[in-house]
């Protein structure tokens, strides 16, 4: 071969999938059904696909039946753009969850954001665009 081939075009991508890997499975659905207020797109049975945008989801997985494992060490962040970050972050005490971080805005980057953990320790981060 003398070259690798072309690359396909990004626009041909139909969907954005993060898979999150779970201990207690109906517990996490639960939370991002009852509490982010999420549509379940996809049902595979241990595999419960999200629509978070229209084109951007998040995936939540048994960690039994998955390509990877729960683990105590979170290092991933799930971002969510709102149009109401303050409102957000009311609703998400009202819910008796611990914010970790904010509302706080950050000029440099031009956001309000705050940070809350999902119930086995995802980090979510919630921001909107400052004007």
């Amino acid at each position: 071969m003398t070259g690798k081939p072309p690359r396909p075009p990004f626009e041909a991508t139909e969907k954005l999938i993060t898979f999150l890997y779970y201990v207690d499975l109906p517990r996490a659905m639960r939370f991002y059904e009852d509490v982010m207020g999420l549509q379940l797109e996809i049902d595979q049975g241990w595999s419960k696909i999200y629509r978070v945008t229209p084109n951007g989801y998040v995936g939540l997985v048994d960690e039994t039946r998955g390509s990877h494992r729960a683990n105590p060490v979170k290092p991933v962040q799930i971002c969510m753009r709102v149009a109401d970050v303050d409102a957000w972050a009311e609703y998400i005490k009202g819910c008796g969850l611990e914010i970790l971080r904010g509302p706080r805005s950050n000029e440099e980057l031009r956001i309000r954001a705050f940070i809350f953990n999902d119930p086995e320790g995802y980090q979510l981060e919630i921001q909107s665009a400052l004007a």
